[in-house]
C-alpha cells in the first residue's frame, strides 16, 4: 500500500521549514503564523486520516500537535522548551514523510 501522507509532501515540507525557522529569533509574529500553518495542517491530515480509517496512531498524534500549535486557545511555554516541541515536530514530519507503510 502506498503511503497516504505522500499526498501531504508539500505541507510537510512547508512545516518542517517553518518549525526549523522558529529556532532562529523572529518577531512573535512569525510564531504565530507558525501556529497557523502547523495547527490547521496537522488538523486537516489528521481528520482526512480519520475520515479514510487509516493510520489511527497518527491520527492521535497529529490531532495533539493541533491542539499543542492551536493559535486561539494559546499555550504558553518557554522559548526553550518550545523550540524542543519543534525540534521534536519537525523530526516526527520527517519520518512520516519518509516512512513507507505496508
Amino acid at each position: 500500500m502506498k503511503n497516504p501522507l505522500k499526498k501531504f509532501k508539500t505541507y510537510f515540507i512547508i512545516a518542517i521549514g517553518f518549525l526549523l525557522l522558529a529556532l532562529l529569533p523572529w518577531p512573535y509574529f512569525y510564531y504565530q503564523i507558525l501556529k497557523w500553518v502547523v495547527a490547521i495542517g496537522s488538523a486537516y491530515i489528521a481528520f482526512n486520516l480519520y475520515e479514510h480509517k487509516q493510520y489511527r496512531k497518527d491520527v492521535f498524534i497529529l490531532g495533539g500537535i493541533a491542539l499543542l500549535f492551536n493559535p486561539i486557545w494559546p499555550i504558553y511555554l518557554t522559548r526553550e522548551i518550545w523550540s524542543v516541541i519543534d525540534i521534536v515536530v519537525a523530526i516526527y514530519f520527517v519520518v512520516k514523510l519518509k516512512k513507507k507503510h505496508n
